[in-house]
C-alpha cells in the first residue's frame, strides 16, 4: 500500500507560532488541526502515539494523584469511567486495566499480575506500538522505551535502588540494563546515546537541566527517524514528537519552550520541500 503524502498540511505546519506573552501554546489544538487532514489509518497512528499520555493519566488516577497531562486523547472527566470500563484505550492496554480491576477475571489469565500496574500498563502500551503499521511509530516507541529504561536504570544505580523495578518490558537491552555492572551497562556499542544519558544523570545536579539534556536526545532521534520523510505520516509524527517536547518546556520554562519551537521552524525552513 502506498503512503499518503500531505503536501499542503506539511507546508502549513510553518504557520504555527508560540505566543511570547503566554506560558505556552495549545499543542492539543495543533494536533486536532492536523488530525482533520489525515487518513483513518494515519490518524490512528497519531492517537496511538498520544496514548502514552493516556497511560500516564490512568496510572495517576488509579494511584489517587490529581496529575493530568492534557496531551492525552481521553478527557479528564472521562478517565474514571475508562479506569473501570475502558473504551478508548488500545486493546492490550485496556486488557491490563480490566485485569487489575478484576484479578480473578478472564483478562488476568496469562498476565504477570505480580508486576506493578504501572509496569504492566506501559509494557502493554509499547507492545501495542510495536504492532503498528506505521514505521515511525514502531521505531519511535522502541527508542522511547529504551531511553526511559536507560535513564531509569542510571538513576536507580546512582540512588542505590534495584534496577529491576525500574525497567519496562523485556528484550536484550532491558536484560543488559538489569544484569550488567559496567559503567555503561555494556551498551556503548548498541545504544548510541548511552554516554549522554549517564552523563546527564550523574553529572547534572540541576534536575531541569538534566531533563533538558535527555529531551535533546529525543529531539535528535525524532529528526533522525524521519530524516528522509518529507510529506508522509512519518514526517508528521516526527513534528508532533517535537511539539510534545515544546509543550513540556513551554510549561517548565517558557523561554526554552520558545527556543525549541523556533528550532522546529528553522528545521522546516531548511528542508525545502522536494517536488
Amino acid at each position: 500500500m502506498f503512503e499518503k503524502n500531505y503536501y499542503s498540511l506539511v507546508a502549513g505546519l510553518k504557520e504555527y507560532t508560540l505566543d511570547a506573552d503566554t506560558k505556552g501554546f495549545d499543542a492539543r489544538e495543533i494536533v486536532a488541526e492536523i488530525m482533520e487532514d489525515l487518513s483513518a489509518g494515519d490518524a490512528a497512528a497519531v492517537r496511538l502515539m498520544y496514548g502514552y499520555y493516556d497511560c500516564e493519566n490512568v496510572i495517576a488516577l488509579r494511584a489517587g494523584r490529581t496529575a493530568y497531562n492534557p496531551l492525552g486523547n481521553i478527557a479528564r472527566e472521562e478517565l474514571a469511567e475508562e479506569l473501570s470500563l475502558p473504551k478508548y484505550l488500545p486493546a492490550a492496554v485496556a486488557r491490563v486495566v480490566r485485569a487489575y480491576a478484576e484479578p480473578e477475571g478472564e483478562d488476568a489469565e496469562g498476565l504477570d499480575m505480580s508486576r506493578s500496574f504501572e509496569k504492566a500498563l506501559l509494557t502493554a502500551y509499547y507492545e501495542e506500538c510495536a504492532k503498528s503499521g506505521c514505521r515511525f511509530l514502531r521505531e519511535w516507541s522502541e527508542f522511547d522505551r529504551t531511553l526511559r529504561n536507560v535513564s531509569a536504570a542510571a538513576v536507580a544505580r546512582t540512588a542505590g535502588r534495584s534496577i529491576d523495578g525500574a525497567i519496562i518490558g523485556g528484550g536484550d537491552i532491558a536484560d543488559q540494563l538489569q544484569r550488567s555492572s559496567a559503567a555503561d551497562f555494556g551498551l556503548r556499542g548498541e545504544v548510541a546515546y548511552i554516554d549522554a544519558v549517564i552523563s546527564a544523570v550523574n553529572d547534572e545536579q540541576n534536575l531541569v537541566e538534566k531533563e533538558h539534556k535527555i529531551d535533546l536526545i529525543r529531539w535528535e532521534q525524532a529528526s533522525e527517524l524521519a530524516g528522509f520523510d518529507y510529506f508522509n505520516i512519518n514526517a508528521i509524527l516526527s513534528y508532533l514528537a517535537k511539539i510534545n517536547i515544546v509543550a513540556r518546556w513551554a510549561l517548565l520554562s517558557p523561554k526554552r519552550g520558545r527556543e525549541m519551537f523556533e528550532r522546529i521552524m528553522a528545521e522546516l525552513d531548511g528542508k525545502e520541500l522536494v517536488k
